[in-house]
């Protein structure tokens, strides 16, 4: 299949766009005091402001649909399916709060841990501004600028949106020790902001996510320079389709094992004496990850 477009402003056209045929210009975007039409308040905008809250679910609905097309071709080549908000029970997605999208072995909504080969939050957002214009009975759409130019936080640069995927995250590690061998990524369209670049490396160092990756391979206009990655890649902005498939089948390719826990240190010398005595190195690993998982009441 030839390469396919990321997150690009013609996506975000496309959605406004789509979304005009079934909701008010009202449910998307915010109104002046002179009757004008904006994806987000200007930063030059000074007059009573309003938050719209509407455009959420419209925006989220869509991202997720657009992220499992992107997966679909992927998980075609591990045999396998792209299934949105799936739902599996003893990891805690549930139907109030089910996974955006996930590689699954069948296509069934409702997932077994075993069937699960890796499981994707979307956290995506309108990155750019937009003024909506009416010419006789048709829209157009206005770029006005990146989100340096409006008052918003898109995407991954929200802190409220940084917290509810590293929350949902960890909730899904500790809810069974059937997600120690899942991957989970959280997929955005823009950078992350500074304060949290040690944290996001701390979590893909621990294990708790494998990474949080940006689609959007220009997120600034006129060539402005943006975040690649973080120190230890916890964050990575992939560029093409092609990055973007090949880190996702590069890391399910990985025979990887989350642990954790805090023992003393008596307990793990006796486990790494014992696993030493197997006769490879993932024999090795997978006897001290059984050791550790028996002790934790595995």
């Amino acid at each position: 299949m030839t390469d396919k477009s990321l997150w690009t402003k013609e996506q975000e056209i496309d959605f406004f766009m789509k979304s005009l045929q079934i909701a008010a210009p009202e449910k998307l975007f915010y109104r002046t005091n002179d009757k004008k039409y904006y994806a987000y308040w200007p930063k030059t905008y000074a007059d009573a402001k309003s938050t719209l809250q509407s455009r959420n679910a419209f925006i989220g609905a869509y991202t997720e649909k657009w992220s499992q097309k992107l997966l679909k071709d992927i998980a075609k080549d591990l045999k396998a399916f792209a299934v949105r908000k799936m739902i599996c029970e003893e990891l805690e997605l549930t139907n109030s709060s089910p996974a955006d999208v996930a590689i699954c072995k069948t296509d069934s909504v409702v997932q077994k841990p075993t069937d699960i080969l890796a499981i994707f939050e979307v956290k995506m957002s309108i990155v750019w501004n937009w003024e909506l214009l009416k010419n006789n009975s048709k829209y157009e759409l206005k770029s006005l600028g990146d989100y340096r130019t409006h008052q918003g936080n898109p995407g991954l640069l929200r802190s409220d949106s940084m917290l509810k995927a590293i929350g949902k995250s960890i909730s899904v590690r500790i809810a069974s020790l059937h997600s120690a061998k899942i991957p989970i990524i959280v997929l955005g369209n823009t950078p992350i902001s500074k304060s949290y670049h040690a944290k996001i490396d701390n979590l893909k160092s621990y294990g708790i996510i494998q990474g949080f990756w940006s689609l959007n391979p220009a997120p600034l206009d006129n060539n402005g320079e943006s975040l690649k990655a973080t120190k230890r890649n916890g964050f990575l902005r992939l560029d093409t389709y092609s990055d973007f498939k090949s880190a996702t089948l590069n890391l399910l390719k990985e025979d990887m094992r989350f642990f954790g826990g805090m023992k003393p240190k008596n307990e793990l010398g006796k486990f790494i004496e014992i696993a030493n005595k197997e006769d490879s190195y993932e024999k090795k690993a997978e006897k001290f990850l059984n050791l550790l998982g028996e002790s934790n009441g595995k």
